[in-house]
């Protein structure tokens, strides 16, 4: 019986406040199934939305009893689905069974369907997904009073539909940022707040994630008889994987430093720990360096990092130390070399990650010719002037451009 006018622009009025009164997806896409169920008395109802594959997803199915559906029952017309999906208007059929737009489908004959009626979920101009609601037991259930009707939620719906999701992302985005914020804090704990004070040594350091978390890290080691170890590195990843790999490698980096009888044995227990957690295709630069206390004397191991420049305060001449073996994690077992040399007074060392060098300008990166002549130009400074100098420039030299790479700068200067 079909129901006036006044009554049905009752329901609808009172079907659309409901779902539009909700921003929880779930309970505006049930709430839409049930009232359409109910108001079309259909045996059962189906709501599918695209999803970002652009691909028809069963988000919920119900029965006349407000009964969730199980995936063995989704047993529904894949032609009348695809038929409106194709030409955005809606179908209704009285009995699918001898209805000749629908002869060829198998699945209208193998689940005994006969009054189907399925209308697009349109916001503007675009389809969101479909309500279908069918009957298998008799035929001309369905009126076109029925299908305006069901035209008329799915329009409403829509809307409702949209404001949910938006709602959902940005609750999922605000969720994401705290915990990125919470992540970004604790890395940041790891990074060490005080340079170290050893008697003829002056340091300073510059750490700047270019996004919420790095894989980049520096960081100083106190050793039992006195000795100081540095540390500078950068994960071959970015993000929240190249931060995880980063903890992990620095705990790694900590837990073996003095353990064996030289940097370049402690560097290679530290490789094979590395190597057994390392994701496929994930490694780890570093440059160590070992301090011995009152003596102007270091050892370094380079594990496939920048080569660090080293400027001679005498000569105002700058070389770089070359790499003494591969990055860390990249095969389990490397044999590392050690190189030992004497700082001079007033002589620096200028250890960097890529970011730096990789800072992209207007038309250019900044490069390792533009690095040395900003080291060069203050390397008469001290190590914090330095270091301050160097960020200030790439700063400016990348003012136009988002970061790419984390960036990290560590500079020791002799002093006595």
């Amino acid at each position: 019986m079909p129901k006036p006018s006044s009554e049905r622009l009752e329901l609808l009025y009172r079907i659309s406040q409901t779902i539009n009164s909700s921003l929880d997806l779930n309970t505006v896409l049930d709430v839409l199934i049930d009232e359409s169920i109910q108001a079309t008395h259909a045996e059962r109802g189906f709501l599918m939305l695209y999803d970002a594959d652009k691909q028809l997803v069963f988000k919920t199915a119900r029965g006349m009893d407000a009964r969730n559906m199980e995936n063995s029952e989704l047993e529904i017309s894949r032609g009348v689905v695809e038929r409106v999906a194709e030409g955005g208007q809606p179908l209704l059929t009285s009995n699918a069974q001898v209805d000749e737009r629908l002869d060829m489908r198998a699945s209208v004959k193998l689940y005994g369907l006969r009054s189907v009626l399925c209308v697009p979920i349109l916001l503007r101009d675009r389809i969101l997904g479909m309500v279908y609601v069918d009957n298998r037991l008799q035929n001309g259930i369905f009126s076109q009073e029925d299908l305006e009707l069901l035209q008329s939620l799915a329009s409403s719906a829509g809307i409702a539909i949209e404001n949910a999701r938006l709602y959902q992302v940005a609750v999922e985005t605000g969720r994401m940022q705290r915990e990125l914020q919470v992540a970004r804090e604790v890395q940041a704990n790891l990074i060490p707040p005080e340079m170290p004070q050893l008697k003829g040594w002056e340091f300073a350091a510059c750490w700047k994630p270019a996004y919420e978390v790095s894989g980049d890290f520096y960081d100083f080691i106190n050793l039992p008889d006195g000795r100081t170890g540095l540390v500078v590195a950068d994960v071959s990843d970015k993000g929240m994987p190249a931060a995880m790999f980063m903890a992990l490698s620095r705990s790694i980096i900590r837990a073996v430093t003095g353990c064996s009888s030289s940097p370049a044995g402690d560097i290679s227990e530290a490789n094979r720990l590395i190597w057994q957690d390392a994701a496929e295709e994930m490694f780890i630069t570093l440059f160590y360096v070992l301090l011995e206390p009152d003596s102007p004397a270091l050892t370094y191991v380079n594990a496939g990092h920048n080569p660090p420049l080293l400027h001679s305060h005498s000569t105002a001449e700058i070389r770089p130390l070359s790499r003494t073996g591969m990055a860390a994690g990249v095969e389990e077992h490397i044999d590392y070399q050690q190189v030992s040399l004497t700082l001079q007074k007033g002589d620096s060392l200028l250890i960097y990650t890529d970011g730096i060098i990789d800072a992209a300008g207007d038309s250019d990166r900044y490069g390792e010719e533009r690095l040395k002549e900003a080291f060069q130009k203050n390397a008469n400074s001290s190590a914090k002037q330095i270091v301050a100098a160097i960020e200030e420039e790439v700063s400016a030299f990348s003012v136009n451009e988002v970061p790419f790479d984390d960036i990290t700068l560590l500079v020791i200067k002799r002093t006595a």
